[in-house]
């Protein structure tokens, strides 16, 4: 029998980590439902230490995924891995990822430790994490910017004192395919107990190569974990995306002869699902999961298409899911219905008033839309959390008026800490006037980076699904807003935005 290869998913740790990707921790749940529903080996659903709202959103997920394992982030210290061990307590399957700097680079300029106390505290992390679970990874962060007889020495002692996974970590993407391949392997050669693990892959994507060195780090190297995130999402250019290595394995089984457990079949709402919480659009050009990676323009593709379908497609676009995008309910849908299509998206709602509250929005859109798809769905449910959560500002209604030859005007209600607020501005256009209409109360202060109208689905009726991105201070956050009319898309995604910059929870958000 082939190799099993394990994919390790680390969207909610280190695709986190893009700027203004963060999540809540009812959206953290829903993402890692739909990791397991696509049968996802290993979910690193955070990093504990990081800040209260990680360390509750991983002990939430470890109460509820049976089936995958799930991990915890912890730099190599005490204080870090007894806090992973704590949310991780309730898994039923349950690993410590812990890592240290071991480029000379890092260690001199980040943690001013020499190489004999990085050794030191590597091995004393391993260690005290063994008292927890007997699932141990370690991880060189910098790995591929390292010494290699240093790291050998590093790696022979960790696994010596029981690591189980050894991650070789290419964290500023620096790397290339064949010279990380044949690092990797050159490892695996010189430590005398390279045997006694399991060797993983985590790579990212500023040369573009992040995929491809991941492969390399398989096929050369002998890794049989790779670490990869939904759509490739993760800071600077991103991490290696999930859809691509395994739609790669699988369609060149001929090539790499490993078994996979994923279902692709959940490929397409993963991405969809991740995209719509994220506020990061999926470019329509992108492998697998983009609106065009099964569009044929050209006329002699088209006719090859039409006489037999593996003259251009390498792989079927019902197979990763896009078959997904169907209609399931309509206006005289009813209450049970939309109960059970919430269960079938993995969507659990903690109480009955929750509930009944979505599906009156159901029915409300239903009476805008005739048609109603999952997508629509999802950003229904997402805008019902919102309203139901702590935070400060919530759409209430707008009026607007744009006219050739006029100031775009805009008056909108929402409320703020529970009083409602009416506000009215101009701008350039509706949206200015919104944005400046909210301010001229709110006075945040905050610079906008972004401004992205997508429609959820097809069709002129289709939702616009607004992303705002805002800057303060140096922090970024996304806000994203949903809604048949895009005007009032933006009125919500703006509060979104401003929502997120209210919150005072600082993290820590480290590299791999």
């Amino acid at each position: 029998m082939a190799d099993k290869l394990i994919i390790f998913d680390t969207t909610l740790r280190d695709g986190e980590q893009s700027p203004g990707a963060s999540m809540t921790k009812d959206e953290k749940i829903r993402i890692a439902k739909q990791l397991e529903r696509m049968k996802v080996d290993v979910i690193e659903a955070g990093f504990a230490a990081a800040s209260p709202g990680d360390f509750e959103s991983i002990k939430a997920i470890a109460s509820i995924i049976k089936d995958s394992t799930i991990c915890s982030l912890s730099r190599a210290n005490d204080h870090d891995i007894a806090r992973a061990a704590e949310a991780l307590q309730a898994a039923e399957r349950k690993r410590i990822h812990t890592f240290i700097a071991t480029s000379p680079l890092h260690m001199e300029k980040k943690l001013r430790m020499t190489p004999d106390q990085v050794l030191e505290q590597a091995i004393q992390a391993v260690r005290y994490a063994r008292n927890f679970t007997d699932d141990i990874e370690f991880s060189p962060e910098d790995g591929s910017r390292s010494d290699m007889d240093f790291l050998c020495r590093v790696l022979e002692a960790v696994i010596k004192e029981g690591a189980t996974t050894i991650n070789f970590a290419d964290t500023v993407g620096y790397a290339v395919p064949e010279l990380y391949g044949n690092m990797l392997k050159s490892l695996r050669e010189r430590i005398p107990n390279s045997d006694k693990v399991v060797w993983s892959v985590h790579c990212h994507n500023d040369l573009g190569m992040a995929v491809a060195n991941s492969l390399a780090g398989v096929m050369i190297g002998g890794a049989r974990q790779i670490e990869c995130t939904i759509n490739g999402l993760g800071e600077r250019a991103g991490n290696t995306a999930l859809e691509e290595i395994v739609m790669a394995v699988r369609t060149r089984k001929d090539y790499f002869d490993l078994q996979l457990g994923i279902d692709i079949s959940q490929i397409v709402p993963a991405s969809k699902l991740v995209s719509q919480i994220t506020g990061f659009a999926v470019q329509p050009n992108k492998a697998v999961v983009g609106a065009n990676a099964f569009a044929h323009a050209s006329g002699i593709h088209q006719d090859g298409i039409l006489k037999a379908r593996d003259t251009y497609e390498i792989m079927r676009a019902e197979d990763v899911g896009w078959s997904a995008n169907k209609l399931v309910l309509g206006k005289l849908s009813g209450r049970n219905a939309f109960k059970q299509r919430l269960e079938e998206l993995g969507i659990a709602l903690e109480s009955e008033t929750e509930v009944n509250a979505a599906f009156a929005r159901f029915k409300e859109l239903a009476d805008r839309k005739s048609d109603i798809f999952d997508e629509d769905i999802l950003a229904l449910v997402s805008d019902e959390e919102h309203a139901h959560n702590n935070d400060a500002f919530h759409y209430v209604s707008l009026s607007q008026r744009s006219e050739t030859g006029e100031l775009p005007y805009a008056k909108v209600v929402f409320t703020s800490d529970g009083k409602e607020v009416t506000c009215e501005g101009n701008g350039n256009g509706p949206v200015d006037a919104i944005v400046n209409a909210i301010d001229s109360k709110v006075q945040s202060g905050a610079e906008l980076l972004l401004f992205s109208v997508n429609a959820i689905t097809t069709g002129t009726q289709s939702q616009g699904e607004v992303t705002m991105r805002l800057s303060r201070a140096g922090r970024i956050v996304n806000g994203v807003g949903a809604d048949p009319d895009i005007v009032v898309a933006s009125a919500k995604a703006y509060l979104s935005a401003l929502n997120k910059l209210q919150s005072k929870t600082e993290k820590l958000n480290p590299q791999i």
